[in-house]
């Protein structure tokens, strides 16, 4: 499968000719989305705000598992073998970051479900197994305590793994920096907490959630400015990958979108709503989910086009 990942991503067609793949880039934007919502849902377990009736952290496992589950279908309308897929979970192997990650998100819907039983919708509330595990729940906070750290442990892990499937194909220049994972991470917890800025009923939270997205944007900030630095401070083929954003046919949409409407201008205007200057709008958080899908989309295309034979030749 990982192959097949790689030979569909053909880095001979010209950008400006070719309507690149969404599949990918959603599957990669709504996994980070996920990722980001399981750690702050479970720092939110952790910290026992589950007692409160309108938490975030009861809101979020139903969301997280529709939302991953798109993005596995997203997956596999991109297969080229979709009969074969099972085969993935047939055997592990270690080295393999399609192998990693296909266990991960095994274990992700466990621990989502897990959270789920906390405060199960009403759908699902009088089931007699639901009320067995949510009964037993209530009465042991360690162990809410407990799915609460596996919450962040696989949703950090998650996050990672959506930049790592990218930057373990070597035979893209753009993507091979380490940090892309690390980058990604970061890109999920920023969109979670815009998301969640949404949709929490919680104003504490909302609060919370608006300065700790405007911390993700810094960071996230300071890591694409460093990934750009790792590709023109490496080899010539480097240098070229990184041209294709910083003034190349995707710099448009990356200083533009990516840059200054997805994370600029949000980390301005959350920066003076948390200061209590101007009032909290959905504007900046809406800027920043959508700024993480277009970098999603602009990383995926640009590294397609980026290649060692074809940037190697151009002078």
């Amino acid at each position: 499968m990982q192959e097949e990942f790689s030979t569909r991503m053909n880095p001979m067609i010209d950008p400006a000719l070719h309507i690149w793949g969404w599949e990918i880039p959603v599957y990669l934007f709504l996994g980070g989305l996920v990722a980001g919502m399981m750690i702050i849902s479970g720092f939110f377990l952790f910290r026992e705000r589950h007692r409160q009736m309108d938490c975030a952290c009861l809101q979020l496992p139903l969301l997280s598992i529709v939302l991953l589950s798109l993005g596995m279908v997203a997956l596999f309308f991109d297969l080229e073998h979709k009969l074969y897929a099972w085969r993935m979970y047939a055997t592990f192997k270690p080295a393999s970051p399609m192998s990693w990650g296909s266990w991960i998100l095994l274990l992700v819907y466990p621990a989502l479900v897990a959270n789920l039983l906390i405060r199960p919708p009403a759908f699902m509330a009088d089931w007699t197994l639901v009320r067995t595990m949510t009964t037993r729940l209530e009465h042991s906070p360690k162990l809410i305590k407990t799915v609460g750290v596996f919450n962040m442990i696989l949703g950090g892990m998650l996050g990672v793994y959506t930049g790592i499937l990218l930057s373990s194909l070597g035979a893209r220049p753009l993507w091979n920096s380490s940090l892309l994972g690390l980058l990604f991470l970061v890109s999920g917890l920023s969109t979670a907490a815009a998301f969640v800025h949404m949709v929490a009923r919680n104003r504490t939270e909302r609060e919370l959630l608006a300065k700790a997205d405007n911390a993700f944007l810094t960071v996230e900030l300071f890591l694409i400015g460093m990934f750009l630095i790792g590709l023109v401070t490496s080899t010539r083929v480097h240098i070229r990958a990184a041209e294709l954003l910083l003034s190349g046919a995707y710099a448009p949409v990356f200083w533009v979108f990516v840059i200054g409407l997805g994370i600029i201008i949000p980390l301005i205007v959350q920066s003076l709503a948390v200061s209590h200057r101007v009032r909290h709008t959905p504007v900046a958080p809406i800027l920043v989910i959508l700024g993480g899908l277009l970098l999603r989309f602009v990383i995926v295309a640009a590294g397609q086009e980026s290649h060692w034979t074809r940037l190697a030749n151009l002078h």
